[in-house]
């Protein structure tokens, strides 16, 4: 696997092909159309690379800042940059992946841009249910992760304890210890 699905659902796991996005230089995990392909058939949305281009690429990294921007409104309570809410509402109404059943299982056969609008109805399904306050970003400096803190006392701070957690918790310590 070339991708991290930390979140537990595609739409949220997307945002974070945009690694450390608020340093000098944040990591693209998407930057090619073969890393994009990769990403939708590692997530779950295609059964099968779509062979992406340029443009579909151009179409994923806009998509996502604009679920990016509307996800970060959503959490801190400001109103949805109109921007944004458009160009989220254009993707979702376009033609989804197609799904049916096969001997195997479910197949999900598509392009990247039907993998794009899947994400979009996501996203839009997400930030209308009553689930949407649950939204946090990352407690870690440097992480941008966002996820959706389902934890009995929703107190989480982290977006995954094993990576970020036991940083945060390790620098911690040294830092006492050093004292």
């Amino acid at each position: 696997m070339e991708h991290v699905f930390l979140c537990g659902t595609p739409a949220l796991d997307f945002l974070g092909t945009l690694q450390a996005r608020h340093a000098p230089d944040p990591v693209e995990r998407i930057g090619t159309p073969r890393l994009l392909d990769s990403w939708l058939v590692e997530s779950g949305l295609l059964d099968e690379a779509p062979r992406a281009e340029d443009a579909d690429l151009r179409a994923a990294v806009n998509l996502r800042e604009s679920m990016y921007e509307l996800v970060t409104a959503r959490r801190t309570g400001e109103p949805f940059p109109p921007a944004a809410m458009t160009a989220l509402n254009r993707q979702a109404a376009k033609t989804p992946v197609a799904v049916r059943l096969a001997a195997h299982g479910r197949s999900r056969t598509g392009s990247a841009a039907q993998a794009l609008t899947d994400l979009a109805r996501e996203t839009v399904g997400l930030l209308a249910s009553a689930e949407a306050v649950l939204l946090r970003e990352c407690a870690r400096p440097g992480c941008t992760q966002v996820y959706l803190d389902r934890s009995r006392g929703q107190r989480r701070e982290w977006c995954v304890m094993r990576t970020c957690g036991n940083r945060v918790k390790s620098a911690a310590l040294r830092a006492r210890r050093r004292r």
